[in-house]
């Protein structure tokens, strides 16, 4: 090429315009790409990866904090988290808790063999607990309608039987921890292999409404201390931010009877 002909390519270039600087929105979009390849918002009604969107933020930026700091595990969350600051992260939790698209149905998983007994025996548990077990019910602090508590306790409709079974191993076998005290542990460790099944087959078979949305607070104090829950909240004392860790600390992981990840995500 002449040398003329080649500055004034360079020249031209030099002079043409910039592309846009790119907007948030855009990069929050190539930010969350690889999260939607298994949480699209749009729901596929996967058995193991759950439903985030619709969530409360808090309760999704402390599963995300978790997976980072090692306190819930699975690899592919891991290895996508593990360098992302808390920044970053509260950003990711904010556009999920923000899309609230139609729920798909459920898979129908292990819960679609239950018998008549078993659902029954689940609702019990779920509406009223167990008091000789010192179970409580599942909407004392999981809201009335299910649909979780702002800030951080996440709701339990939409969720395949079968990932529930997965998070209360994970809550016995104690590949799941949250804030001292760890509610659900707690309770996890209270329910027998049957009443898992029998919670998860009740709750797998609800239909959820689309425009529920999670309560602004609990009508009544906390049945049972939980480290991860506003103390307000529960009339409990707050944890020593100093007896936790980083992980830990106020905001961490939030009382999920069944939202989490043994094989899938948040």
């Amino acid at each position: 090429m002449p040398i003329f002909s080649a500055l004034g390519l360079a020249a031209a270039v030099a002079a043409a315009p910039l592309p846009p600087t790119e907007s948030p929105s855009d990069a929050l979009t190539q930010r969350i790409a690889a999260c939607l390849s298994c949480h699209s918002v749009k729901e596929r009604g996967d058995a193991y990866f759950p439903r985030i969107a619709g969530k409360p933020a808090g309760y999704l930026y402390n599963q995300l904090r978790h997976f980072r700091d090692g306190h819930r595990h699975y690899p592919m969350m891991t290895y996508m988290v593990g360098n992302l600051s808390d920044a970053y992260l509260r950003e990711i939790a904010d556009y999920f808790a923000s899309q609230h698209p139609p729920y798909s149905p459920a898979p129908p998983g292990s819960g679609s063999s239950a018998s008549a007994a078993q659902v029954a025996r689940g609702e019990m548990l779920v509406r009223q607990g167990d008091a000789a077990k010192q179970i409580p019910a599942c909407i004392s602090c999981h809201g009335t309608a299910l649909t979780g508590v702002e800030p951080s306790i996440p709701g339990l409709l939409g969720l395949p039987s079968d990932y529930i079974n997965a998070q209360f191993g994970n809550w016995k076998n104690k590949s799941r921890r949250a804030a001292a005290p760890d509610c659900m542990a707690t309770i996890a460790s209270r329910l027998s292999d049957s009443d898992v099944a029998a919670i998860s087959a009740w709750l797998s078979k609800q239909i959820p409404d689309a425009e529920a949305r999670p309560a602004a607070s609990t009508p009544v104090p906390l049945p049972i201390a939980c480290g991860s829950y506003p103390p307000a909240a529960t009339g409990a004392a707050s944890p020593s931010a100093s007896a936790l860790t980083p992980a830990q600390a106020p905001g961490s992981a939030a009382p999920a009877l069944a939202a989490g990840a043994g094989r899938g995500a948040k």
